[in-house]
């Protein structure tokens, strides 16, 4: 008989070789739990992500069921948790085949590449909302596609906001068009990039570069581009219709032309394009305008430059109008401290200008001499040749004495006979000189009256200077009138001086 051991050891090494794979079958069993765990982990992870991105998500098999789908997309198609997409066929009637979507979705599956599209979606209470798709196609076992993978973003406000942009472009063109002054509308991005780029190579001057390479002010001037004018800017140019597109500015004038671009680029370079000005252009017929000017750069292009907008104004009539008028009260004022007959200044005017001047001589210490003159034996010219005549001497004379005398230098008709020189800035020495001059002059004048009579005059000079001989005003006159007194007294046709 064998013995028990014989017969026992076979079994225990069956059980230990079964106890091993026991072993074996729960590590497995662990391992598979621990994966069937973190895959579960995943999944929810996953399932969070997708729940929280803030686009929409969903897949779809070949058949057009719907295999996956996160609550933004939910969300989206207005779909609530009660709804089992999962249940629902995309290809048999939903509401989303009417979208157009479908047929994106059988593409991207039939040639396997990724389809962008924009699709409109009434949801079930009767919104609509524009949906941008992003559909890829996700590989199967075989060649083929096993279905598409959607993310969907909701462009609905975009769409909104582009039409109400639209809209806005639109009212702005017809303003534009029919406003009733001249509007240019250009596009200064390429100048400004341009300009930068010099900035870059230490270019800080511009005024002092331009001036120094002047052709540059044409090819800054060649990268403005004309995005659009109106009506009255093609009027205000004298340019009409049937001439064509227009370049940035008609170069019709070229150092008119010249110094106005140069001032544009500079405000182009300095980035302040809202600005006021007045410019001198000349239309296309020649003609000069003034025109007031008014840059600003349209919303949304600050930084660029890509839009900036140019309104002008022909200020033309009213710059003639308000030169006419100064004009007009230039020769008003002139005709207050005129005299009537010599057409030299009158009295009012040496009072008011002669204060003048002594006022600033206080202050300056300038000398100011004035001369007092008188025509000797003049009564004798009015008694033999008559009042008229005696008129027309006394204007001729005034002519001599203004062809003597430079600015700011002047004659006053100061009564009958008798005139007064002020010479700022003269002292007694060269006032002398100047009486010299205007009494060597009406004596070498033969004076050719009414009816051709010929006389030849003489006069009587008396000087004074400030402050010499006088502190004020009056006592400047009366210092002169006294010189001229004695010079009659002792004989005249002589110059005295006090």
């Amino acid at each position: 008989m064998p013995k028990e051991s014989d017969s026992t050891g076979p079994i225990m090494s069956e059980i230990e070789a079964l106890r091993r794979q026991v072993a074996r079958l729960k590590g497995i069993e662990q391992r598979c739990n621990q994966a069937e765990a973190a895959l579960k982990a995943i999944e929810e992870r996953n399932r969070l992500l997708g729940d929280s991105a803030p686009l929409g998500i969903f897949t779809i098999d070949n058949q057009g069921r719907i295999t996956g789908i996160n609550r933004k997309m939910l969300d989206m198609f207005s779909w609530t948790m009660a709804d089992d997409p999962t249940s629902m066929n995309l290809f048999d009637g939903h509401s989303l085949a009417g979208s157009g979507i479908v047929a994106d979705i059988q593409r991207c599956i039939a040639q396997q590449k990724s389809v962008v599209a924009e699709h409109p979606y009434i949801d079930p209470q009767g919104s609509c909302i524009h949906l941008r798709y992003y559909l890829s196609p996700i590989p199967g076992n075989d060649v083929a596609a096993s279905g598409v993978m959607a993310i969907v973003e909701d462009n609905t406000d975009l769409k909104r906001t582009e039409e109400a942009l639209r809209e806005s472009e639109k009212r702005y063109r017809q303003l534009f068009q029919s406003a009733p002054f001249a509007l240019i509308e250009w596009d200064v991005s390429r100048l400004k990039a341009y300009l930068e780029k010099l900035r870059t190579s230490d270019v800080s001057d511009f005024r002092e570069y331009l001036g120094q390479n002047p052709q540059q002010v044409h090819h800054c001037w060649s990268l403005i581009k004309t995005v659009d004018y109106n009506q009255a800017f093609l009027k205000l140019m004298g340019v009409s219709d049937s001439d064509g597109p227009i370049d940035a500015f008609i170069p019709t004038d070229a150092k008119g032309f010249l110094r106005m671009a140069r001032e544009i680029i500079l405000v182009a370079a300095a980035g302040n394009t809202a600005e006021e000005r007045e410019e001198t252009i000349v239309t296309t017929t020649g003609e000069p305008k003034i025109v007031l000017g008014k840059s600003l750069v349209v919303s949304g292009h600050e930084d660029t430059l890509g839009r900036v907008a140019i309104a002008m104004v022909d200020i033309s009539q009213r710059k003639k109008a308000e030169e006419a008028l100064r004009e007009s009260e230039r020769r008003f004022r002139d005709q207050a401290f005129r005299d009537g007959l010599t057409g030299l200044y009158n009295q009012r005017y040496l009072y008011q200008s002669l204060a003048e001047w002594i006022e600033r001589a206080q202050t300056t210490d300038i000398p100011i001499s004035i001369i007092f003159m008188d025509l000797d034996h003049f009564k004798k010219i009015v008694d033999t040749h008559g009042h008229l005549n005696g008129s027309r001497a006394i204007r001729k004379v005034a002519g001599t004495i203004g062809n003597c005398l430079e600015e700011p230098a002047f004659a006053v008709a100061y009564a009958g006979d008798e005139f007064v020189v002020v010479l700022p800035g003269l002292d007694q020495s060269r006032a002398r000189q100047k009486a010299a001059e205007i009494r060597a002059r009406v004596r070498n004048t033969v004076y050719v009256l009414d009816q051709g009579i010929e006389v030849r005059l003489r006069a009587s000079f008396g000087i004074a200077t400030f402050p010499q001989h006088a502190t004020d005003l009056n006592g400047l006159i009366a210092a002169a009138d006294h010189a001229l007194f004695a010079i009659k007294e002792a004989g005249k046709d002589a110059i005295g001086q006090f």
